[in-house]
């Protein structure tokens, strides 16, 4: 009888894995250890550099001060952040009041409307928005949108409302992508039950699917939010760049992003200091929206399992 492939000789056991085989797959498995502690050490080692770099402004100033001061003005020595702290809360939460709206129905649209062939254009249309350049976005915010802003309100068009319209049009790959797969991931059997009980299409979208899904949405929201206070290029081009607190919406205002950039190229000393110090408080909001979208999806999982 011929002997079976893989069986040692003589030994009568049967060899599942060849030594090679079992080395290959050692090496991949280091292999991927390596890429994870790569993604892991990129984040301490920005974090320690920007930390380092903008730790003093803390000390030399005060947090207080930093944190609270209303006016921004490195010449006289003045490095108040509370005005572009206003203005990036100002311009994340008008983004999300538009762009939510606008992400959640398309995602319910691509997911339980749309037939095939225009789900087919539409996806690819809503995925290629996240491909364009913000600098095409800024472009687009300055030329068209700017004008008819200031025809309306009466102002040049630079402020927080352009920086909505553009930032809601950002933000819609983002949650619509997200939101779309956690409307997918509720099992047929649900949609089934509503419809046996009579509900129609729409009873059984916003009473039973959208707050089966609302933990994935409400993710998608906040990476939504990350994105949108993290916007630089195309916030820079049609805020007006101004770090004041406006008496309106339409008036210039900047953000930390936007200052940021705006000083870098000729900051020095204290004041090169201050806005690593702004970075910081930007990677500390990452930070917390991201922890924030784990603890979520961790109390959806404990839900789940409790049921």
């Amino acid at each position: 009888m011929a002997e079976a492939p893989g069986a040692q000789a003589g030994s009568g056991t049967l060899q599942l894995v060849s030594r090679r085989t079992h080395l290959k797959e050692l090496a991949l498995k280091n292999l991927f250890l390596l890429c994870a502690g790569v993604a892991v050490a990129g984040v301490v080692l920005i974090f320690a550099f920007v930390g380092v770099r903008g730790w003093p402004i803390f000390a030399e100033v005060g947090p207080w001060a930093f944190l609270a001061g209303r006016e921004w003005n490195p010449t006289a020595g003045l490095y108040g952040i509370l005005p572009l702290i206003y203005g990036s809360v100002v311009v994340m939460l008008g983004a999300l009041v538009i762009g939510t709206p606008l992400a959640v129905g398309t995602a319910i649209f691509l997911s339980e409307i749309a037939t095939p062939r225009v789900r087919s254009i539409v996806r690819p249309a809503v995925e290629l928005l996240a491909g364009i350049p913000s600098v095409i976005y800024g472009f687009f915010g300055l030329i068209i949108l700017r004008p008819i802003v200031a025809d309306v309100t009466g102002g040049l068009g630079f402020g927080a409302v352009t920086a909505w319209l553009i930032l809601a049009i950002m933000i819609v790959p983002t949650i619509a992508a997200i939101s779309e797969d956690a409307l997918r991931s509720i099992p047929p059997g649900i949609r089934e039950a509503s419809y046996a009980m009579g509900a129609t299409q729409w009873q059984t979208i916003y009473k039973v699917l959208v707050p089966a899904a609302k933990i994935g949405i409400i993710d998608a929201i906040i990476l939504g939010m990350g994105r949108a206070i993290g916007e630089t290029m195309a916030v820079l081009m049609v805020v007006g760049n101004a770090p004041v607190f406006p008496e309106s919406v339409s008036e210039p205002i900047a953000t930390l992003t936007t200052q940021i950039v705006m000083d870098m190229p000729y900051a020095a000393g204290e004041h090169r200091t201050a806005l690593f110090g702004m970075g910081i408080i930007l990677f500390l909001v990452s930070m917390g929206l991201v922890a924030l979208v784990r603890l979520m999806s961790r109390f959806q999982t404990a839900m789940e399992s409790g049921r």
